[in-house]
């Protein structure tokens, strides 16, 4: 499918990591998604209920973000994708999570996982 309905930089603030102090201090985390679905419908209709609200993906995403707490971006990347596979109705879903400001002792860096799934 060629169409893709894209958010870029869905950010959130989360207690992610494996450290304790990672944990109680947290990090702003950032999140693209793109979303394989068939768009033709709104293009010709103007009608928002002939797509996927943006907004909603949004919503999902930071809820996700901020209710769950793991270990590992790769987690946390699973959980989105997942729920945004399963709940949008998209044939093919790929999500991107950025850690912002991570705890790397003077390192400079931003770490990051894609993944991709299918129906």
């Amino acid at each position: 499918m060629a169409d893709k309905l894209m958010l870029d930089d869905v950010r959130f603030y989360g207690q992610h990591g494996l450290t304790k102090e990672e944990r109680a201090v947290g990090a702003w985390f950032s999140v693209d998604a793109e979303l394989a679905l068939d768009l033709a419908p709104a293009a010709l209709s103007d009608d928002l209920r002939a797509t996927v609200d943006y907004g909603a993906i949004a919503q999902r995403i930071v809820e996700i973000g901020t209710r769950n707490r793991v270990n590992l971006l790769e987690r946390l990347a699973g959980l989105i994708v997942d729920a945004l596979l399963r709940e949008f109705g998209a044939a093919e879903v790929r999500v991107r999570v950025r850690k912002l400001t991570p705890a790397l002792e003077g390192l400079v860096g931003i770490p990051g996982v894609e993944l991709t799934r299918r129906r």
